[in-house]
């Protein structure tokens, strides 16, 4: 049964929570009075589903399944989990917390407050020790971090709890040990804007030139190393004392207003908003967070292929959902072996499915029967393997991005030496590409072929008998250029 989190408070960061717990699996129950709610979390879910699936190798699960509802109670019976995304204003979410907490208060409350501590929100609340700050980064859906901050009435063993359904939906949750006004992030963020103000009120910068400054520059430097990891190498061999003796003077040079607000005049929001407007006029809101995810997808991407930063997070979390597709068997005959999506860095220039990637999709069905007779990295290791040494394609249709693939694979012969199968990529359960194969198990060492073991062949073998009497398919056996 799909678990259940209700997310209370419907706009730009609720509607990305919402998606990103229904991308993962979770049901989830909204309610905002909005009359417009419905349709903009349907807009931002469009946004999710055509950038999220492209940061996992796996195949996105079936999505849970959302509801409106039409009371807070509504929203929150039977969940698991509540995420309180409504105004930043204080009065409004205690009376928020004490409604959901008439009906359920050993529930696990997540607000996504970017400046109230966990202590203020607990103010006159029936349970305080299950509501905390659980603080996004938008857009939700794609970007991991969420800062976890508890009180001293925090339950802790709560606490652990919401960090590992955190986990469970790809986020990465930042523990912050004490509390404090806008945690962590958002203080670095309110330094920066302060001095982006001055810069534009005094005539020295517009937004554009700003925001050029930031993302041609340390913005690319920050998304990787952060902040004192990026000095650490710009100290050079001598690391971070002598980065720290070389520019710690000029801390105490008059460079930043960061202690200092410009008057927020009518002058200065029309100056800024005028250059905004011609900055990035051209495009609406969700033409730029289109633009905004590919280029995140992208970023992100590079980092999970070098497994550094968020990208980390992105590999774990696609080994956290490997364990648990490997505990599920294969089903029928020929076996299903494999899940697959057709991910942007698998398409040519038409489109479609690149050659090399039909390859990649047979080797990863391939794999994955070798890992459930027991020849996986474990077996490898100990210096033995199955080395492919044929291999035959037929191109029988078209996959195109976003579409999901299963592999399947036949034993057509199997002996001591020899894997003789037929592997077939579908689409919506027909074919799009077949590809025949002959595997000869190898002494690595030796660089010889050799006869498995026992505790190889007793889980080969028997599937090679029951696959005998499967119907032979048409392409097996067939040379390249042969007519149909």
């Amino acid at each position: 049964m799909a678990r259940k989190a209700a997310i209370i408070g419907g706009g730009v960061i609720g509607g990305g929570w919402a998606a990103r717990f229904l991308l993962n699996g979770w049901n989830v129950s909204v309610f905002d009075p909005d009359p417009e709610a419905a349709r903009k979390i349907g807009e931002v879910l469009a946004n999710a589903r055509a950038a999220l699936p492209a940061l996992s190798d796996i195949p996105q699960g079936p999505e849970g399944v959302l509801t409106m509802a039409e009371t807070i109670t509504e929203a929150v019976d039977g969940a698991e989990y509540i995420q309180e995304s409504v105004s930043e204003r204080l009065e409004l979410k205690h009376r928020v917390f004490a409604q959901i907490q008439q009906s359920c208060p050993d529930t696990l409350i997540g607000s996504s407050t970017s400046g109230f501590k966990p202590s203020e929100l607990q103010q006159n609340a029936a349970n305080p020790a299950m509501i905390f700050v659980a603080h996004p980064f938008n857009p939700v859906y794609l970007l991991p971090l969420a800062e976890v901050v508890p009180s001293a009435a925090s339950d802790l063993d709560a606490i652990e709890r919401a960090k590992e359904i955190l986990r469970d939906i790809g986020m990465f949750p930042l523990h912050i040990r004490k509390e404090i006004d806008a945690h962590i992030a958002d203080r670095f963020l309110e330094a920066v804007w302060r001095e982006a103000l001055w810069l534009v009120k005094d005539g020295i910068a517009t937004t554009e030139e700003i925001d050029e400054a930031i993302r041609m520059g340390f913005g690319l430097r920050w998304g990787q190393m952060g902040l004192f990891e990026t000095y650490r190498v710009a100290g050079g061999e001598a690391g971070m004392k002598h980065f720290m003796a070389q520019f710690g003077p000029c801390l105490q040079w008059p460079w930043t207003k960061l202690t200092d607000v410009p008057e927020f005049t009518d002058e200065l929001v029309d100056l800024i908003a005028g250059q905004s407007d011609a900055q990035s006029g051209a495009y609406t809101i969700r033409e730029l967070e289109r633009i905004r995810d590919g280029n995140l997808v992208g970023f992100l991407r590079s980092l999970k292929e070098r497994n550094w930063g968020a990208g980390k997070v992105l590999r774990d979390h696609d080994a956290r959902r490997r364990v648990a597709l490997a505990d599920t068997p294969p089903t029928g005959a020929p076996l299903v072996m494999a899940h697959m999506q057709v991910l942007p860095g698998w398409i040519d220039y038409n489109g479609h499915m690149t050659e090399s990637r039909y390859l990649f999709a047979a080797s990863e069905t391939s794999d994955a029967f070798l890992r459930f007779i027991g020849a996986d990295m474990d077996y490898v290791g100990s210096g033995f393997s199955y080395y492919t040494a044929e291999s035959h394609i037929m191109h029988k249709g078209e996959a195109k991005l976003g579409d999901r693939l299963t592999g399947t694979l036949q034993v057509l012969a199997a002996d001591e030496k020899r894997m003789h199968i037929f592997i077939a990529i579908q689409k919506d359960g027909v074919d799009v590409a077949t590809i025949e194969q002959m595997l000869l198990h190898v002494d690595m060492k030796a660089g010889r072929a050799c006869a498995a073991p026992a505790v190889i062949l007793d889980r080969l073998l028997p599937i090679a008998a029951a696959h005998a009497d499967l119907p032979r398919p048409a392409a097996a056996g067939r040379f390249t250029g042969q007519r149909k």
